[in-house]
Order: C-alpha cells, then structure tokens, then sequence
C-alpha cells in the first residue's frame, strides 16, 4: 500500500532499517526484512533516486573527538538572509544553518574545540555584511541528538 508520498510498507520498513542502522550489506539487511537482497538493492536505488535517502554516514559524537563548545546563534540580518545564510554554512565549524521565523532571520549551530575557537567564530559571523547582530546560547548538555531522529511512517 503506497501513501501520499509514494512509499509501500516494504519501503518505509527499508527507510526505518536504514535509519536504525545502515551498517551491513544488502544480503544481511534483506535477511532482516525478509526479502530478497536483488528487492533490497532495486528499493534502496529508487529511494536514492527519489531523493529520500541522501546518503549513509557514522554517527559521530562530537564531543568525544574534542568538539565540546557548541552553542546556537541567533543571526539577525538586515539585507538577502540566503546570500548570508551561504556565507555561514561555508563555515567549518558551522553543523547546520536554519531559516527561521521569529525575532531572529537565521540560526547556526556551531561546534568548537573551545571558548576562544567559539568567539572567534560568533566575532567572524558578525564580520559578515548585513549581519546587524547576533544572540548566542551555549548547549550544556544535549539531551536528544538530532541524529536519533527515526520518523514514524
């Protein structure tokens, strides 16, 4: 049965494993499905060509490779929010840019190996043209990592 987007139940089953763990070949995680490892390969080439899985990467934990200042900023602009947006994303230590709404037009998230790193980079985002002003919040602790995210489907 396929739903509003296009995905049978064996699809979000496949979508669901992945999302678990992605680590094993196409013939042992067909053997958790049971299914064929040839219906394993065709499904998971479709989902990649439909743009529903983007890739398969290590859940890293930044903290343990030294990365343990991270903080939210809050980017209030004055000018193209995208061309700004651009020029933060190209920032290493930036993990993911939003467009928000709100009292702020963008929010970075920013992982640093420390303070001095982090102010560094909070002084260079507000170094960009446009960029009225910025309001930063440390993380101290994160509770739930984004990559722990499974959609129900």
């Amino acid at each position: 049965m396929a739903d509003d987007v296009g995905l049978t139940d064996l699809d979000k089953r496949i979508v669901d494993l992945l999302c678990r763990s992605s680590h094993g070949s196409y013939r042992q995680l067909a053997k958790e499905l049971g299914i064929h490892p040839t219906t394993m390969i065709q499904r998971v080439k479709a989902l990649e060509n439909k743009g529903i899985i983007n890739g398969y990467r290590a859940k890293v934990d930044y903290m343990k490779l030294g990365f343990d200042f991270m903080g939210l900023i809050q980017i209030y602009v004055d000018r193209d929010v995208l061309d700004i947006q651009e020029q933060i994303r190209a920032i290493p230590q930036v993990l993911a840019v939003f467009d928000v709404t709100g009292d702020c037009d963008s929010v970075a998230w920013v992982a640093c190996r420390g303070r001095e790193e982090f102010s560094d980079i909070v002084k260079s985002i507000l170094t960009i043209d446009g960029v009225k002003k910025t309001n930063t919040s440390i993380i101290l602790n994160m509770i739930k990592d984004p990559m722990d995210f499974i959609p129900e489907l």
